[in-house]
Formats: structure tokens, sequence, C-alpha cells
């Protein structure tokens, strides 16, 4: 990974992988974007706990790949579904870091005896598209909850660990074109929701930047991933300024990149060839 030694990762840049001795958790990482960046820190030396939400072999297909590539990784499943699903993710997760032993060589304990992460990739966020005057009450709560409450309140779950060990990276992912303030015919309520994670990067970089923590947002594009239908695709590309949509690999190695550099902090980075929707 020579691409990202450029750069201080805080591991040192003498280290062949900027990543070793890190200990990252990507939340969505069984499939799509989140599956691609899992990938990639596995192959730049971190440690993977994958989370995903019901498919047991995509799990097992993806903790594979990562050691076919040399790397290490584990992961649990989890339904997303409310802000008690935080505890049950840290609970899991802290379950996976004790049986690697990683725990035992790095004693980051914080209230109730949860572990966390050096680094943390929030690549879950689900989409539903509506008319404004056809969103309801339950369409708004779900969604903000879903793509603002649960990213937030986990950020705010890892934080104080990043700042006792002064290092840590946050990965999270608005939608298209939700990089600024805009208006949205039929995705109003998601796309508030994820323009606000701009806030709560550029909030982390505010409170936790002096202590070698950084976060940021990425807004991909129209992405095929393999959640992605026909009728999807098509649509993809008629959007797309070139005409081809993005690959979740495309979107996952500017990822890498906005991990791997310090000055990068809160951040809201368009990874969309321009496109407008």
């Amino acid at each position: 990974m020579k691409f990202f030694q450029d750069f201080d990762s805080g591991v040192g840049k003498t280290e062949r992988k900027p990543f070793s001795g890190k200990q990252a958790l990507v939340i969505g990482g069984t499939g799509g974007i989140g599956k691609e960046i899992a990938l990639l820190l596995a192959e730049s030396g971190a440690r993977i706990t994958l989370h995903g939400g019901s498919s047991r072999e995509r799990l097992a297909l993806t903790m594979e790949a990562i050691h076919e590539r040399g790397g290490e990784a584990d992961g649990f499943l989890w339904q997303i579904d409310g802000v008690e699903a935080i505890d049950r993710i840290f609970s899991e997760y802290s379950t996976c870091a004790a049986r690697a032993a990683y725990i035992s060589r790095n004693e980051r304990f914080i209230s109730g005896g949860y572990y966390y992460p050096d680094i943390l990739v929030y690549a879950y966020g689900p989409f539903k598209r509506a008319a404004l005057n056809e969103t309801n009450a339950a369409d708004w709560q779900f969604l903000t909850q879903q793509n603002l409450t649960l990213p937030g309140a986990t950020v705010s779950r890892v934080l104080p660990s990043m700042l006792e060990r002064k290092w840590g990276r946050i990965l999270l992912f608005g939608g298209t074109n939700t990089d600024a303030i805009r208006g949205f015919a039929t995705t109003a309520a998601y796309s508030a929701a994820k323009t606000s994670l701009g806030v709560l990067a550029k909030s982390v970089a505010k409170a936790a930047g002096g202590a070698g923590v950084t976060c940021n947002v990425i807004c991909p594009g129209l992405t095929d991933t393999e959640y992605a239908n026909e009728a999807v695709r098509v649509y993809n590309r008629g959007k797309s300024p070139t005409g081809k949509s993005l690959s979740s690999k495309m979107v996952a190695l500017t990822a890498m990149y906005v991990l791997a550099n310090r000055s990068i902090n809160g951040a809201i980075i368009p990874v969309d060839e321009g496109v407008v929707v």
C-alpha cells in the first residue's frame, strides 16, 4: 500500500502498512462500499471486525476474502432497528476483540466494560424515495433515526476512547448530493438526515482534532453495488455524467485516502463525478 505511505497515519512512516496494529469496526461491512473499505483496511494492516445485518453468507465470504489477502477479520450480524442496537453492536464488538486477544494487548475500556475501535467506518443507512407530500411522520422518524441519530450516537460512544488514545479515525457516509444544503424532490427526509452528518463531522473535528482524531463524510454518487437491481443500474448510468456508474471500489479508494491523511478533518467530500440528481 505504498500510495498511503505519504501521509502520517499515526503509525509511523517507516511502517509498510499504515494501519498496522489498529483495530477497525466497519458497520455495514459485508457488502457494497463498506466491504470494499474493509478489504483495503485489511490490506493496510488493520484488524477488521465486520458488522452485517442478516446475511451469514455475505459475512463469511467477506471474512474469507480478507483472510485470503493475509488480513485478520471476524464479525457478527445484528439488525440495526433502534437505539438499543448500539449497545448490542459494541457488546458483540468487545467479544470479538477479546477473542482476538486484542484487549489484553491494548487495555482501553470505557464504562460498562465495552471496548472501542481505533477506526470506525459507518457505512450503513437505509434509503427511501417518496415525494415530500407523500412522506409521513413515520418515514421522517425512521430515516432520521437510521441515518443521523444512530451514526451520531455511535460516534459519541467511540469518541472518549479515541480521545484517551490520542488517535482515531471516523468515516461516515452521506448520500448523493448531500455535501451541501439542497432541495430534493423525492428524497427530502433521507437527504436531510444525510446532509446533517456534515455537522457531526465538523463537530468531531472541532472537539477532538487536537487529540489526533479525524471525522469526515464521503458523499458517493450513484454507485453500483450487489444490492442494486437492473432498473437501478440503468437509472445510475442515465444520470451519470460519464454514462457509467461508479463502482464501490472507486469510492473505497477515496475513503482510504481520507482515512490515511490526518490533515483531512471535518470534510464533506463528494465522490460523484459531478452528478446532479
